[in-house]
C-alpha cells in the first residue's frame, strides 16, 4: 500500500531541452532533460545533440524546432530518440506522483535509471554484457573470452538478420536458435564451435532464469526426451580423436630424457633453452596425470602454500578447481612429489611462490598478466608434449588434455568406479559430484590413486 502524505503529492514536470549554453567540441548544442519540481532543476544528458543551424528558435518543442534541413533518416530518428527519453522520465514522475509519496527530482531521475536497469536485464546482449563485466571483476577472463566471442556472433547475427542491436529474451526462441545454427554454418563454424557457442547461449539463459530476468515459459533448449521440439545442443557431434595413451605410453613419456640437437651458431643456448623446455612439458604431464588429471591452468597455479602434511605423514595437495570451485584434496604420489622436488631449489622462496617456473608472484600479479602469460606458455608446453611425443613413438598427438583423459582412462582399466572417477576430477557433468566429493572417504580416492602405479 502506498504511504499517503497530509497533502496531494504534485507531480514534476518533464521537458527536453536544446541546451545552448553548453557548446561541444563539434559547435553544436547538446539535447537535456530538464526534471523540474518545487522550483528546483535537474539536467539529465542524452548524449544527442544537433548543429545550431538546423535549429529554429521561434519553436519550444523539439519536434518542431528541428528544422526540416535536418537530413533524413537522421531528423526521424533523432526525434524518436528524444521522445523515449521524455517518455521515460515522463513516466517515473507519473509513478511517483500517483503513489503519493514525497519526492523531489533526484527521485525522478532515479526511478526512471531502475527502470532502464531492469529494461536492460530484459535482453540479451545487454545481460551478456553484465555478466561479462561481473567476470571481469571476479578475475574469470578465460570465461569472459568465451561470452565475448558469442556476444560479437550474436550481435552480428542480429545485425545481418534484423538489422537490430539486441533481442528481448522472449524472443529467444525456438526458430531463434534454428537461424543462428544456420547463420554460424553459413560463417564456416563445425559443430565443435557449434556446441561451444549453444552451450554457453544456454548458460545465459539459464541464468538470466534463476535471476528472475527471464521466463522459463519461453525456454528454447530441450531439457529431456518430451522436449523434441525444442532445440538440442546434444545434436552437434563433438567427438574427437582418440585422447587417451595407454600405461606403456605413459611409462614411455616418463622415461623420455630431453636431449636438443641444435648445431652451429649459438648451439649451446639453444639446446639448454630446448631441454629445459622439454622439460617442463613433460613434468607437466606427468604431474597432471599423478594428480588426477588437474588442468594446466590449476596445476601452473600451484603455490607452496598448498601442499601439507596428513595424520600420516602423507604429503596432501590441496587446491580450487578455477573452473568449477571444486575442492579438492589429494595425497601426493611418490612420483608426483618427486616432480615436486625437482622445483624446490629453485621457486621455494616462501609459501605464496609458484612451484612450478611458469608464473611470478611479482611480475605476474593482476588476472590478465596470469591469462596472457598461461596462454603462452600451454600453447609452448602442448608444442613441446608433441615432440615429445614424436621422439618417444607415441602414435597420439601429446596435450596437457591427454594426461587428464589418460589419467581418467588408467583408473577405469584399473576396475575403479566411475562414479570415483568423476569425484577425483570434479566433473560437473555428472550431476552429483559435489555429492560424491562429500561423501566418498578421502581413503577410498587415495586407493584409487594406487591403480596408477
Amino acid at each position: 500500500m502506498a504511504k499517503t502524505t497530509d497533502h496531494k503529492e504534485g507531480k514534476a514536470t518533464v521537458k527536453v531541452v536544446y541546451y545552448t549554453h553548453k557548446t561541444l567540441k563539434d559547435g553544436s548544442h547538446p539535447f537535456v532533460v530538464r526534471i523540474t519540481k518545487n522550483r528546483k532543476n535537474r539536467w539529465i544528458s542524452t548524449g544527442r545533440s544537433l548543429p545550431a543551424k538546423y535549429w529554429n528558435d521561434n519553436y519550444t518543442d523539439y519536434r518542431q524546432a528541428i528544422r526540416k534541413s535536418y537530413p533524413e533518416p537522421y531528423r526521424n530518428e533523432l526525434i524518436v530518440e528524444l521522445e523515449r527519453w521524455e517518455k521515460k522520465y515522463e513516466g517515473a514522475a507519473e509513478s511517483l506522483a500517483s503513489a503519493d509519496e514525497v519526492h523531489d527530482v533526484k527521485d525522478v531521475a532515479s526511478k526512471a535509471i531502475e527502470g532502464r536497469k531492469q529494461l536492460r536485464r530484459s535482453t540479451l546482449i545487454a545481460y551478456t554484457d553484465e555478466l561479462i563485466v561481473n567476470m571481469k571483476r571476479a578475475g574469470q577472463l578465460g570465461n569472459t573470452v568465451v561470452y565475448q566471442i558469442l556476444r560479437n556472433q550474436l550481435t552480428d547475427f542480429l545485425k545481418s538478420e534484423f538489422n537490430k542491436t539486441d533481442v528481448r529474451f522472449v524472443d529467444v526462441t525456438v526458430k531463434f536458435c534454428n537461424d543462428f545454427e544456420i547463420y554460424m554454418r553459413e560463417k564456416g563454424n563445425a559443430d565443435t564451435t557449434l556446441s561451444n557457442r549453444f552451450r554457453t547461449l544456454r548458460a545465459i539463459l539459464n541464468k538470466a532464469i534463476s535471476e528472475g530476468v527471464a521466463s522459463l515459459e519461453n525456454y528454447p533448449f530441450s531439457r529431456s526426451v518430451s522436449d523434441r521440439h525444442k532445440f538440442s545442443v546434444s545434436k552437434f557431434i563433438t567427438s574427437t580423436q582418440k585422447r587417451a595413451i595407454t600405461r606403456d605410453d605413459i611409462r614411455k613419456v616418463d622415461a623420455f630424457q630431453p636431449v636438443a640437437t641444435h648445431v652451429g651458431a649459438y648451439a649451446e643456448v639453444k639446446n639448454a633453452a630446448e631441454v629445459e623446455r622439454l622439460q617442463r612439458a613433460k613434468n607437466i604431464f606427468m604431474f597432471s596425470f599423478y594428480v588426477g588429471g588437474i588442468n594446466f591452468v590449476d596445476l601452473v597455479q600451484i603455490r607452496w602454500r598448498n601442499l601439507s602434511q596428513d595424520a600420516e605423514g602423507h604429503t596432501r595437495l590441496t587446491y580450487v578447481r578455477q573452473k568449477t570451485g571444486g575442492k579438492f584434496s589429494i595425497r601426493l604420489l611418490a612420483p608426483a612429489m618427486a616432480i615436486i622436488e625437482q622445483y624446490r631449489p629453485f621457486t621455494h622462496n616462501k609459501p605464496d611462490s609458484y612451484i612450478f617456473d611458469v608464473l611470478n608472484t611479482t611480475v605476474h600479479n593482476n588476472p590478465k598478466s596470469i591469462t596472457n602469460r598461461l596462454k603462452k606458455i600451454m600453447g609452448q608446453v602442448n608444442t613441446d608434449l608433441k615432440l615429445i611425443g614424436e621422439r618417444a613413438g607415441i602414435d597420439t598427438p601429446l596435450t596437457t588434455y591427454v594426461a587428464r583423459h589418460s589419467f581418467a582412462t588408467s583408473l577405469k582399466r584399473a576396475g575403479v568406479a566411475t562414479s570415483v572417477i568423476s569425484a577425483t576430477m570434479g566433473h560437473k557433468t555428472e550431476a552429483i559430484t559435489n555429492v560424491y566429493l562429500d561423501s566418498f572417504a578421502s581413503e577410498t580416492i587415495d586407493s584409487a590413486f594406487d591403480a596408477l602405479l
